[in-house]
């Protein structure tokens, strides 16, 4: 049995974005599994209890929050088992183990930029509610589908807050030029980012020709989340081969290859 496995039940299934438009962006909520704590920036395996054997691996989620009351995830919708975890009604069991992986620091008192990427917002709302000085946090939302697919006003009401919608691909290179100046500003502070491998690609690039200390969260495809498997592999600023779900899923951007 893993470790910190609970069953517990959903308490909400909420599709966000334009109210007159389909939507494929979820929020679930679901009872506490009673955990002692969790910092934020770590994931956590989901499984349904009535997945068959059609569905035989768990689905890896980054906290979006956590309280003794409830435990929230952010999701896109993108295959078959997200699909049918946006079919969850209240009451459903829900096979979740955690707090899982590494999360981000958390230093008081200390410039810190956020750079969230399209789905890599959802670690930055636990992230803003238990950081000690929300007052140094700032943080910039890199977007393409409408800003009501995602939690940001959520997250705009508590910090300095900007969000960037890529329209067209047109406009990527000046979003990209626009993380770059981000980052290059942010020396004497850290940034903390979470997004596609391109974006995260950007922002390490850029904190090390602006020796900026910089912290990113990988996303990769993971079946056990607790090192076994192998299957979420990435090589380590020594060259050697790591976990994401045991060594990560937050690294020290000098310490990891993408």
């Amino acid at each position: 049995m893993v470790r910190n496995c609970r069953e517990v039940k959903v308490r909400e299934v909420r599709f966000l974005g334009a109210w007159d438009e389909p939507s494929d962006f979820v929020e679930l909520t679901l009872e506490s599994p009673g955990w002692a704590g969790y910092q934020p920036g770590q994931f956590a395996m989901l499984r349904p209890k009535h997945w068959g054997l059609e569905l035989t691996w768990g689905r890896p989620f980054s906290i979006s929050r956590a309280d003794e009351d409830s435990l929230t995830f952010f999701f896109q919708v993108v295959g078959r088992g997200t699909a049918r975890l946006a079919r969850l009604l209240p009451g459903d069991e829900v096979i979740v183990w955690g707090p899982l992986g590494n999360g981000f620091s958390s230093p008081v008192e200390t410039p810190t930029l956020l750079l969230a990427g399209g789905m890599g917002i959802a670690p930055f709302r636990g992230y803003i509610e238990k950081h000690p000085t929300p007052e140094f946090l700032r943080l910039v939302f890199a977007h393409r589908a409408s800003i009501d697919s995602y939690p940001y006003q959520l997250l705009s009401d508590k910090v300095r807050a900007e969000a960037i919608q890529e329209k067209s691909a047109d406009e990527l290179p000046m979003i990209i030029e626009r993380i770059e100046r981000e980052v290059a500003g942010a020396a004497g502070g850290i940034v903390l980012a979470c997004g596609p491998l391109p974006f995260l690609k950007t922002i390490q690039a850029s904190a090390k020709v602006h020796h900026v200390k910089a912290e990113l969260s990988l996303e990769r495809s993971m079946a056990c989340g607790v090192g076994a498997c192998l299957g979420c592999v990435c090589k380590d600023g020594h060259d050697k081969h790591v976990q994401v779900c045991a060594r990560g899923p937050v690294f020290l951007a000098d310490d990891v290859h993408l």
